[in-house]
C-alpha cells in the first residue's frame, strides 16, 4: 500500500511498510525497512529509520545493523524530528518539531513528545505521558504512564562525569513511575526513582528518591508536604 501523499524530494528506501492514508511531507528520508501504520503524518524534514553512529572514544560497544523502526497507527512526526532505527511508537503519538528518539526507545500509546525533547538510547516511555519542551530524557530511563515532564528539566545517568573507568558498568537513569511529575528546570541525579504521584517543584534539584504520593521542593529536594488529594491520578 503507497501513502496517499508524497512531497517533494522524499526518499524512500527499499521495503518500507506503509499502512493507509500516509502523508509525507517535503525533504523526509525514510531507511529500509521502517514500518508505519495507517492515518500517519510526517513533516518537513523528518528523518525515520536512521541507524546510530558512535563516536571513536565513545564508551558505549559498537552496535551492528539495528533492526527498523516502527511507527504506530495515527502517529504524527513533526517537522526536523529524527526517529533512529530500533525505536518503536505507539498509536496517536505526538513528537513535535525538532525531536530525536534515539535507538531502542518505547513510546506509549497517545503520548506526547515536545518541541525539541531529546529521548536518549534504551528508554522505556510509557502511555498518556507528556514531555514538553526541550527536556531531556537521559539513557536507561524508564518511564511509567501518564508521566507529566516540564520544559527545560534534565535527568542524568553518570555519577562519575565521565571520569574514570569505574563507571562504565555503573550508569543508571531515573525512573519515574506511574504519574510522575516534574516540574520546569528542575534537576534529576543518576539512579533516582520518583514513586507514584511523585513530584518534584520547578527548579528542584533530586538527590534521593521521592516518595509516593509526595511534593518535593529545593536544592537539595526535600519533602514538603502530600500531594493534595485533588492531584492525585487516582482522582483525576
Amino acid at each position: 500500500m503507497k501513502p496517499v501523499k508524497v512531497g517533494q524530494n522524499v526518499v524512500i528506501e527499499d521495503g518500507v511498510e506503509f499502512g493507509e492514508n500516509v502523508t509525507i511531507g517535503h525533504n523526509v528520508i525514510i531507511y529500509a525497512g521502517t514500518k508505519i501504520g495507517k492515518n500517519v503524518m510526517i513533516q518537513d524534514n523528518a528523518v525515520i529509520g536512521k541507524q546510530p553512529t558512535r563516536a571513536k572514544n565513545s564508551i558505549l560497544p559498537e552496535v551492528k545493523k539495528l533492526p527498523p523502526a516502527v511507527i504506530g497507527d495515527g502517529t504524527t512526526l513533526g517537522t526536523s524530528s529524527i526517529i533512529y532505527a530500533n525505536a518503536e511508537l505507539g498509536e496517536e503519538v505526538f513528537v513535535a518539531d525538532l525531536a530525536t528518539i534515539r535507538e531502542r526507545v518505547t513510546i506509549g500509546n497517545q503520548t506526547i513528545v515536545g518541541r525539541g525533547v531529546s529521548v536518549e538510547n534504551d528508554c522505556t516511555v510509557g502511555e498518556k505521558c507528556k514531555l514538553e519542551t526541550n527536556c531531556y530524557i537521559t539513557a536507561y530511563s524508564n518511564l511509567a504512564n501518564y508521566v507529566f515532564v516540564a520544559p527545560y528539566v534534565v535527568t542524568t545517568n553518570d555519577n562519575y562525569m565521565a571520569r574514570s573507568k569505574e563507571r562504565y558498568d555503573k550508569f543508571k537513569g531515573v525512573t519515574v513511575k506511574e504519574g510522575g511529575r516534574i516540574g520546569a528546570n528542575a534537576l534529576i541525579l543518576p539512579g533516582k526513582v520518583i514513586h507514584e504521584d511523585g513530584t518534584v517543584a520547578a527548579g528542584s534539584i533530586v538527590s534521593r528518591d521521592v516518595e509516593q504520593e509526595t511534593l518535593v521542593v529545593g536544592s537539595p529536594a526535600k519533602p514538603l508536604r502530600k500531594v493534595p488529594e485533588d492531584q492525585l491520578l487516582r482522582n483525576q
